[in-house]
């Protein structure tokens, strides 16, 4: 596949599944064995990927993904991404703060055959725990 069609495959798993919460989606654009590399753990095959994205999607609302940078080359795509959203559900066992946040994220797939192969998603998680009022910013 060309670049743009990797592109296009990121652009619409930021709209389709994460913006629209097309669960579903996963099946269509993630291979069966994709493995999604996060901070916290990796998460193998279409179910863990589904049930990861849910726990993240069920913890805010108003979430919105805006893509700062893209940029593909061969089977692969990288993106500076702005994620933001109201924390109103539970997360990670850090209950609902009703929050506002606001944070980058760097994103980088891997696509074999026109679907995702392997995902690693490295988020501010300073910023975004700070936001959330769960850690404090040096000197408060």
């Amino acid at each position: 596949m060309s670049s743009e069609e990797n592109k296009e495959i990121a652009h619409r798993i930021l709209r389709d599944v994460l913006e629209q919460r097309n669960l579903d989606a996963v099946e269509e654009l993630y291979a069966a064995d994709a493995v999604e590399h996060s901070p916290m753990r990796d998460f193998r095959g279409h179910e863990e990927i589904k049930e990861s994205l849910a726990e993240t999607l069920d913890a805010f609302s108003d979430y919105t993904v805006t893509v700062e940078d893209m940029i593909a080359e061969g089977d692969t795509v990288a993106a500076r991404l702005t994620e933001r959203g109201v924390h109103d559900g539970e997360l990670m066992g850090i209950e609902p703060t009703g929050n506002e946040f606001e944070h980058q994220t760097m994103a980088f797939l891997r696509l074999e055959d026109g679907k995702v192969a392997e995902w690693w998603v490295l988020p501010d998680n300073l910023s975004f725990l700070q936001q959330l009022g769960v850690v404090e910013s040096p000197g408060e």
